[in-house]
């Protein structure tokens, strides 16, 4: 991945594609109003959702807070109506012409050289796995897209949609793991966050599970039931990961 710096072009084509992200998955707002806050055509918005314009090189950056929080902001710009059409634009460029020039100040210290325990080998091939991990989750997506847009119904779509939308993550999740394997980083902790807050959390998603368990209604089959226990699936690996965050995700557990 390296400390290469993003260029203007890239910091607004990677903006563009967190805040149609944030937009649409983040606030619920349809594609094509999506692509007319942020003067885009509505093919190009599902692109950016799909991962088909999200090139390997920019994909780092998508797991960058800084990005993630500047989407953030310029999501809540475009919609709180105080934005005429013609600034829209604009809107983006300024969010990323501060990232470009804030990038030397918050971009993270490289540590050369292996940590104690870890032959630089062990490093390199990790860093190996993580880009293969990368294109192959790439693929991923691509390929699932493919699939939803040749389907002729909603619930199709929406299978192919999830295991892309998952692939397009877990690519993420990787891009974000290299960033501490360039610097030699094994271990990380929570930060900013409490164990207080997450059993609470916790708490809250074991009452979903039981109110969900507890609905009775007709038995459903087919896609509907897959797409349900998908969810379900979902719901118990937050509950594991919850768990093992308490366990060992804190500083001195």
């Amino acid at each position: 991945m390296g400390e290469a710096s993003m260029s203007p072009t890239e910091a607004v084509r990677t903006l563009q594609v967190l805040v149609a992200r944030e937009l649409v998955e983040g606030r619920g707002v349809a594609t094509g109003r999506a692509a007319r806050l942020l003067g885009l055509a509505p093919s190009a918005v599902s692109q950016y959702l799909s991962g088909k314009r999200l090139q390997r090189e920019l994909l780092a950056h998508t797991a960058d807070e800084r990005y993630r929080r500047m989407a953030r902001e310029v999501a809540d710009r475009l919609l709180g109506g105080r934005v005429e059409p013609a600034e829209r634009v604009r809107v983006v460029l300024d969010g990323a012409r501060e990232l470009v020039s804030d990038a030397g100040r918050s971009r993270p210290r490289i540590r050369r050289g292996a940590p104690q325990g870890a032959p630089a080998e062990d490093l390199r091939t990790l860093a190996r796995w993580a880009r293969s991990r990368i294109r192959t989750e790439q693929a991923a997506v691509a390929h699932c897209m493919r699939l939803a847009q040749k389907a002729r119904d909603e619930l199709t779509r929406a299978v192919f949609r999830q295991i892309a939308s998952d692939s397009l993550r877990h690519a993420e999740i990787v891009a974000s793991l290299s960033t501490y394997l360039d610097q030699g980083t094994l271990t990380a902790y929570a930060s900013g966050i409490t164990r207080r807050e997450v059993r609470e959390l916790i708490e809250g998603e074991r009452e979903a599970e039981s109110q969900l368990a507890e609905s009775g209604g007709p038995r459903i089959e087919g896609l509907l039931a897959l797409l349900l226990e998908s969810m379900e699936a979902d719901e118990r690996k937050h509950g594991r990961m919850l768990e093992a965050l308490l366990a060992s995700g804190f500083r001195g557990a």
